[in-house]
């Protein structure tokens, strides 16, 4: 069995930076299993696997694999998948698509070079008091700022967002594995347990997002499905409309541009991200 596939750079503001992806094609014959060996082989943050194209109603479905779990959601992959679909893939070029993943339709609209998402209603779970995350990073408590909480929040996957005061603190941030672990475990309330660093300078946006996999803290160059939850957070707490620019993975050498658009009227988050893709490669890989 064949499979066409596509590589793409997401939230990326030109080649081989932002967040890689592979988008398998015809991939309705797998199973989860294989689909999850694939994604280990190659070994990008995430590879989708789309299952179904129904062009005539500019949708598609799709699976999300990092190297060690499938996804629920992630922002990063529904917007380069999107891409390949709405640029290489589906004939007539729709500039608005619904892609199906496993927590539901996620609206996506193509605009310019910038292709958007919609994310789902936010959940705002638990706040954690800082202290706590002082056993496992080199953090002191003026690092933090002073107005916002740690909390765990959700639009599907979940993440701890950490508000820190500076991009000095940022960028010198330093986690230890086991008791990093041992904080993740008892605290979160899925199996996706993340931290999610960022802070105001200048005017923009500096994050980085932390996890474990493979029993090693791995750091992601650009991660959609975070800032949709940091966008819900600064609507929530911070202003309740933002237009801005998250700057993401600069600390590794993989920058990326993740675009803010939200507005909260009422009880209802109106949460769009967006960003650039850069075509990398296309081939054929034998299942």
């Amino acid at each position: 069995m064949k499979l066409p596939f596509y590589i793409v750079d997401v939230f990326a503001e030109g080649k081989y930076v932002g967040n890689q992806l592979a988008v398998f094609l015809n991939a309705d014959g797998l199973d989860a299993e294989t689909m999850q060996k694939i994604a280990r082989e190659i070994n990008f943050a995430e590879s989708t696997f789309i299952t179904a194209i129904q062009p005539e109603m500019s949708s598609a479905s799709i699976r999300i694999f990092t190297p060690e779990n499938e996804m629920q959601f992630a922002g990063h992959p529904v917007i380069g998948t999107s891409w390949v679909l709405m640029n290489k893939i589906i004939k007539d070029q729709p500039r608005n698509l619904k892609l199906k993943v496993p927590i539901g339709e996620i609206p996506v609209q193509q605009s310019g070079e910038l292709v958007w998402l919609q994310a789902a209603q936010p959940q705002f779970w638990d706040v954690f008091p800082k202290e706590g995350l002082l056993s496992f990073c080199n953090l002191s408590l003026e690092d933090f700022n002073d107005t916002l909480q740690v909390q765990e929040v959700t639009t599907g996957s979940a993440f701890v967002i950490v508000p820190l005061k500076s991009k000095k603190a940022l960028e010198n941030l330093n986690l230890e594995l086991i008791k990093m672990k041992e904080w993740l475990l008892a605290n979160c309330r899925t199996n996706h347990r993340s931290l999610y660093f960022y802070c105001f300078d200048e005017g923009k946006i500096f994050s980085r997002m932390l996890c474990i996999e493979n029993n090693q803290i791995t750091e992601d160059a650009a991660t959609g499905s975070a800032s949709t939850c940091l966008q819900a957070y600064l609507l929530k707490y911070h202003l309740p409309k933002i237009k801005i620019v998250n700057h993401q993975g600069d600390f590794i050498s993989r920058p990326s541009s993740i675009y803010f658009d939200g507005e909260l009227s009422g009880d209802y988050f109106d949460i769009k991200i967006g960003g650039k893709t850069q075509y990398i490669a296309k081939g054929e890989w034998e299942v």
